[in-house]
């Protein structure tokens, strides 16, 4: 039985060696030939660079218009990803407390839109009738929109964990239902929440098709558009587009390593508690 958990293991820490390095790979790749010149880049190789191009990403940050499609980007994400914890958290802990018959239908029809298609023309002429579509509120609510339901999938689980004790305690100390949300279930439901915020944020940052579809204004255009245009007109120079894929990708990867610590730290911090 030992030999086999232990060739179990191997088994197991094997193929997440593998799986890591299919990921890791095509970073580090990225990262080296962004600092190559062009036509050392051209090969789009792992050998270091015979002289490091620290230029390329002031070249990338004056002709891509890094510095307006970052604002944009972080607008649309941050923006977006904020009206969905504040939504989501309130709903969730109406809905999960409070399991009447109508709450328990605005549940399952909020939800029903994860396996819901997005239908871009109906979805188009509603934008265009409420004079939002090529707007940044507008492209702000159609993310938020298309991604509360399974953020409150989550949130919903994660009060439904929560004692109802715990409610009731408050409340004989004296809370009304608004200062119980705010003063003791929102402090509970944080690692739900960063959780989502750091999903949604990655999502609309990484997103492509909506810009594309409800933009029609370059300036207002995120980083993942800006990157698509700037490689259309550096197609051939690799080092300078990779540059420009390496600025888009670190603030997403920013957030994402400290909502993954704020969580287990989080977690860890609840488990000594408990």
């Amino acid at each position: 039985m030992r030999s086999r958990g232990r060739i179990t293991a191997l088994i197991l820490n094997l193929t997440a060696i593998i799986l890591s390095l299919i990921f890791i790979i095509p970073m580090v790749v990225i990262f080296i030939n962004s600092f190559k010149s062009p036509a050392e880049s051209n090969t789009m190789s792992m050998r270091l660079p015979t002289e490091w191009m620290f230029e390329n990403y002031s070249v990338v940050v004056e002709r891509g218009k890094v510095f307006a499609s970052f604002l944009n980007s972080f607008c649309y994400a941050a923006c977006s990803a904020i009206l969905i914890v504040v939504l989501v958290a309130m709903a969730a802990f109406v809905l999960s407390r409070n399991r009447s018959g109508i709450n328990r239908f605005i549940y399952y029809f909020i939800i029903l839109g994860i396996a819901m298609p997005v239908s871009n023309v109906p979805l188009m002429k509603v934008m265009k009738a409420l004079h939002i579509i090529n707007t940044r509120p507008g492209i702000i609510l159609l993310y938020a929109a298309i991604n509360i339901p399974i953020s409150l999938f989550i949130v919903y689980g994660f009060v439904a964990s929560i004692q109802k004790e715990i409610d009731e305690a408050a409340i004989i100390d004296g809370c009304t239902p608004f200062q119980l949300f705010t003063r003791v279930i929102i402090h509970l439901l944080k690692p739900a929440l960063v959780t989502i915020f750091v999903l949604n944020f990655m999502g609309v940052w990484n997103d492509f098709t909506m810009p594309l579809y409800y933009l029609n204004n370059s300036r207002k255009w995120p980083m993942t558009l800006a990157v698509y245009n700037f490689f259309g007109m550096y197609e051939r120079q690799y080092n300078l587009v990779c540059a420009d894929i390496v600025l888009t990708m670190c603030p997403v990867l920013l957030i994402f390593i400290l909502g993954q610590k704020y969580i287990v730290g989080g977690i860890s911090t609840g488990a000594v508690k408990g």
